[in-house]
């Protein structure tokens, strides 16, 4: 399980997922949650867009403050909201199993452009 912000804690459950839904399958999962969340006009995740759907994550008890440090944290082009790419990084980087386990078919699916 991994901690995230003071009260939440997720059970790690992209490792199974990933056996179950092979990468293809996972990534697909992953872009079905961004468009889930994003701002349906800028096609981008918002703070705006994820305050509003949090409640998709089990988040609605977060701040504004915790919220927009999970924006910033998958923010890797400064524009102050996540892209898809961004976001799946973002998800991924939040499973440190999945990291540990997964880096081979990882690189194997950028490689295949399957993103």
């Amino acid at each position: 399980m991994a901690a995230l912000g003071r009260d939440f804690v997720f059970e790690d459950f992209f490792p199974s997922m990933v056996e179950k839904l092979g990468s293809e399958g996972f990534l697909n999962e992953l872009k079905n949650g961004f468009r889930a969340l994003m701002d349906k006009e800028r096609e981008v995740i918002t703070f705006e867009s994820l305050k509003r759907n949090s409640a998709l994550l089990g988040l609605e008890g977060m701040s504004d403050d915790e919220l927009m440090c999970m924006l910033r944290e998958g923010d890797l082009n400064g524009d102050d909201c996540l892209n898809e790419k961004e976001f799946c990084v973002l998800m991924v980087r939040l499973s440190p199993d999945l990291m540990e386990k997964s880096r081979m078919w990882f690189a194997h699916s950028i490689d295949s452009n399957v993103m």
